[in-house]
Parts: structure tokens; sequence; C-alpha cells
């Protein structure tokens, strides 16, 4: 049995700190710090928070219908078994050191250095903004329905499934490992360097030099953009690719399958093994 918290408003340092099996319904958390520290088995519906650090350290806790507002930055961190439905969070540095995360129609317009070294995340559509670093070092990661704007994304990831996405992000799924896109799109430029284990699935690329310095590289069923171009440098690579490639660039090993490729450019500076079967050449 919980106790019910409602229509009220809090402030300050800790009003609610240590609190066991509560439901708030309706109330504010006015500026100040760590309204909900160190808190157990909380449910939050229709609340509004606008203080700092207001679950930290909160074991098991579901918020629905509610908003971070812009000075509840950093708000969610060290914590596990957070469930978030329906929620505007306008703060920035949401998620850091969490353990299983999931959340449902969630929009978060400022997303800047979110999801930081979090393990067990589920998103099924949520939609991220001015999201530069999103998800860094993060890992076990399950994600459907999804739009992305923001560079440096999904860097040092480990264990990625990712499904009917558009990804906007420069630098995105650098030194990944164990990484699943299928029928997304992926735009910007240097995608997917230095990653190893990288499946793409049904995928369009957009955006120079994509997909350079990559082991154990997989395309299936793939199409480029246009300025998708000076693909696959130093990579070892089986692709299948629809349509055109503009560029193939110095592949170190594998293969290249495209309808067409305008260029391809094997030069002085190709690394061993420089097998790459490209068309079948």
């Amino acid at each position: 049995m919980k106790e019910i918290i409602k229509d009220c408003e809090f402030g300050g340092e800790r009003p609610l700190y240590f609190g066991r099996h509560l439901r708030l319904e309706n109330v504010i958390i006015n500026p100040g710090e760590s309204a909900l520290k160190e808190t157990e088995d909380i449910e939050a519906d229709r609340c509004e928070f606008r203080g700092k650090y207001p679950f930290w350290c909160t074991k098991g806790f579901t918020v629905t219908n509610c908003i971070f507002r812009e000075g509840a930055r950093a708000a969610l961190w060290y914590s596990e078994d957070c469930v978030m439905e329906d929620t505007l969070v306008e703060a920035p540095k949401m998620f850091r050191e969490m353990d299983r995360t999931s959340l449902l129609r969630v929009r978060i317009p400022f997303a800047q250095e979110t999801f930081w070294m979090c393990r067990g995340i589920k998103l099924r559509d949520v939609e991220v903004s001015k999201a530069d670093y999103c998800y860094f070092h993060s890992r076990d990661i399950d994600i459907e329905d999804y739009r992305h704007q923001g560079n440096y994304s999904f860097q040092y990831c480990r264990n990625v499934v990712i499904r009917n996405a558009h990804i906007d992000s420069k630098d995105a799924f650098w030194n990944t490992e164990n990484v699943l896109v299928e029928n997304s799109s992926l735009n910007g430029e240097y995608l997917g360097w230095y990653s190893k284990g990288l499946t793409l699935r049904g995928c369009h690329i957009s955006g120079t030099q994509p997909l350079c310095y990559a082991e154990d590289l997989v395309l299936e069923n793939c199409t480029f953009d246009d300025d998708a171009d000076l693909a696959f440098e130093y990579s070892s690579v089986r692709a299948e690719v629809k349509g055109n490639i503009t560029s193939v660039k110095n592949p170190r090993t594998g293969s290249i399958k495209a309808d067409s490729i305008g260029e391809i450019i094997i030069d002085e500076n190709l690394r061993a093994p420089g097998d790459c079967k490209i068309n079948g050449l």
C-alpha cells in the first residue's frame, strides 16, 4: 500500500528524502535539490519537476504524464528500474549510471549528454533533439520507432538494437560493438568509424565518408545517398547495396556488391590484406 501525496508543492533541500512506497499525484517540485533522493517504490503522475536532481539513488519508480522543466537538470542519476511514459523532458543531462530504464512516448527536446553509462535501455516512440553525446558508453539498448537529432550519438555503446529510426547525427556509432540497425535512415558524416560488429539492414545512409576503419561490418539491402562518398576506407566489410554508391575508397578486406559504383579508389595507401572483392572483381 502506497502513501498518496497529492495536489501540493515541495521545495528546498531533500523534502521527500528516503521516502518509501509513495504515490505523488499532481505534485510540483519547486527549485531546490534532491527532492526524492535515496527513495524506493515511487509513483509520480501528473507532476512537474522544477528543481535539480529529483531522482538520485532511487530504486523502482514510475513516472507518467509528467514534465521535467529545464531547472530539473540531471534529474535521474544512479537509479534503477525506471519506467517513464507520456512525459516531456525539457532538462538536459538526464539518465546517468542507470540500470533498466524504459521509456514510452517520451519527448526530450534538449537531450544533451543524456543516457551516459547506462545499462538496459528500452525506448519506444521516443524523440530526442539537441542530443549531442547521447548514449555515451551505454550498453544493452533496445530502441524502436525513434527520432534523433544531435551529434556524436551512441559512441562507445555495446549490444544495441535499433529499428524504425531516423538518426540525424555526425560521428554516430563510433567505437561501438555488436550493433544492429534495421529499417532506418542514418544521416551524418563519418558514420560508424572504428566500430566492431556493426550490422545495417534495410537502411539508407547519407553523409560523407561513412563506415571507415570498421571491423566485421555488414550491410544488407541498404541504399546510399549521393553525398555518401569515400565509403569503407580501411574497413573489413560484407556489403550488399541497392542502387549506386558514389565512391568506395581502399576497403581493407571482404566484399562489396552494388548495382553501380561511381568511382573505386585503390591507391598506394591500401592496407593489408587489401583483397576486398568489389562487384566481383
